[in-house]
Formats: C-alpha cells, structure tokens, sequence
C-alpha cells in the first residue's frame, strides 16, 4: 500500500512536488485556500482537502510551502492547523523560505506537541522543481530527517542535513545570497553593455563562455536580454530574501555590505512598480536609472 504524505500550499513548487511524490508512488492529500490548485492537485491524482489538519491526518508527514515563517507558524499551529490532525510520529517537513529563528521557535513549538519539525528549505525555481532538479538543506533532529528521506528524494535529487532547527532556513539564505548578487552583477554588466552599444545577447553569450559563467546567466540572463518577465520567482519574493538575508548579519554580527546594497536596489525596484514580475527585472529597473527606454509597462502608486 502505498504511502500518504499531506501538503499544505499548492502553488507553482507546491504542485511540482505533488506531482513527483505521485509519480514516486506516494498518495498525495493536500490543502491550499485557492479553489484553482485544489483542482490542479486532483487533476494529478492527489486528494484535496478542506484544512492543514485534514492534511495531516493519516499521514507520517506534511509538506509546507508557504510564503514565509509566520505563515508556516500558523498554519502548523494556529486553529484548523496542522497540531489539530498530528497523529504519533508526525513530521513538518517545511520547504518554504523561513526566517531561521522563527523556524528555531516553531520547531520548540511542534515538539511540545509531540510533532517533529524540519526546516527543509529547497533551492531551485519551479522550473527546476518541476524535474525534480531540486536540493534540500535541512535542520532539525537527525532522526526525523533519516526517517523522512525517501519522502526528500520523492522531490529533490540530494538532501544535506545541517543540524539543529534554523540551519536549513539559514544555508538557503545563504544560498539566495550568492544567487541574487550574481543576478544584479548580470543585470549591472548588461546594462553597462548596452549603455556602450555592445549587443545584449552577444554579450551574454560571451559571459556564459567566459571564466564568470554561472547558472544565474542561464536561468535569468535571457530574460533579461529579450525582457520577457513571466514570474519564475518574483522580485517581491526576491526582495523578501535578501531582506532576510540582511537581518541576519545582524543577529550573527556578521558584515552585509553587499548585501544591504544589493537589497537597496531590490527594494527600490519594487517601489517602481517591478514586485509582481520576474526577479530578472531588476535589470529593467536599473536601464530605467541609466536613462535606458522602458521595455515593459509597470503599475505605478
């Protein structure tokens, strides 16, 4: 008989899990409060439901992917939450991009009611998701997280475990960190690249060849040259993690100067109407500062 793993949050990497645990051979049960990825979840075979409890219950463990920690917070704990169906043994797998000291708090929550928790947060877009060309980066007991490996490799090709709760929410920020200043490294030399009259795909081509070859150019740098900003990942999103990515240096001690400049440019761009876009627009944000034509058409307040 196959096993049942609960869900909660079905968006565009939600419902790329869903589909690889089914294709895994997992039953999928599964709550998001918009009625569309409901439907989507049972096109691919899955079990909608009607809360984060009802996802939990039957199950040795439930996938969260939510917008941010408080979220994560509630839903695992709040009324109609997760602790309202936990049987024995439960674990809270949470994928989302969470802050590591609230994941700490949630996590001392969950095991005062007998529910373990890690913080499994992944890195890859819903693109790569989709392939399951995913890796997780885990805190939390090293017994839940061995004992929820096969549910790990049902949507991620490798899964490193790192510690205590908060060590997993804190290696992805890291990982945003690098990715983000490449992509603003990429969307600078761009637009200094066309400011001089150097075509933009060319330019491109040679970076990818080049000694600063890197994924970020493959995923975003295309984007970029033909402007085409269908959302992969937000910039809202975008801004949100290097926001994160800030305020720990500062519970760490530890120095941001890049960061915090990288952020500025990131928060600015959202100001300008580029929050709902694609991260890779913050290359159309910057030709706007060079005084570049406008490619796109932005909300503006």
């Amino acid at each position: 008989m196959a096993e049942r793993v609960g869900m909660v949050g079905i968006g565009l990497m939600g419902h790329a899990f869903a589909s690889n645990l089914i294709a895994a051979g997992f039953e999928v049960q599964g709550f998001d409060p918009v009625e569309e990825r409901m439907t989507a979840l049972a096109a691919l075979g899955g079990t909608p439901v009607g809360s984060p409890a009802a996802a939990a219950r039957g199950v040795q463990w439930v996938i969260t992917s939510l917008p941010n920690s408080g979220i994560v917070r509630e839903v695992a704990l709040g009324t109609g939450g997760i602790v309202e169906g936990a049987e024995a043994g439960l674990v809270v797998i949470d994928t989302s991009t969470s802050s590591p000291q609230e994941s700490m708090v949630t996590g001392e929550a969950l095991a005062a009611r007998g529910v373990g928790f890690l913080d499994a947060s992944v890195s890859g877009t819903s693109e790569m998701a989709a392939v399951k060309d995913l890796i997780v980066v885990a805190g939390g007991s090293a017994e839940d997280f061995e004992g929820s490996r096969a549910v790990l490799a049902g949507f991620s090709r490798e899964a490193y475990y790192l510690g205590p709760n908060g060590n997993g929410a804190l290696a992805k920020l890291i990982i945003n960190l690098n990715i983000l200043a490449h992509r603003y490294a990429l969307a600078e030399g761009l637009v200094l690249a066309e400011k001089a009259g150097i075509d933009l795909g060319r330019m491109l081509a040679i970076l990818k060849d080049s000694a600063a070859g890197c994924k970020v150019m493959d995923q975003k740098g295309t984007k970029m040259v033909e402007a085409e900003y269908s959302p992969v990942g937000r910039l809202l999103n975008a801004t949100k993690d290097i926001g994160l990515i800030v305020g720990q240096g500062r519970e760490y001690e530890s120095p941001m100067l890049l960061s915090s400049a990288i952020a500025e440019g990131f928060w600015m761009a959202g100001r300008q109407g580029y929050s709902e876009l694609d991260g890779a627009s913050i290359f159309e944000f910057l030709r706007e500062m060079a005084g570049l034509p406008g490619r796109v058409a932005v909300e503006r307040g």
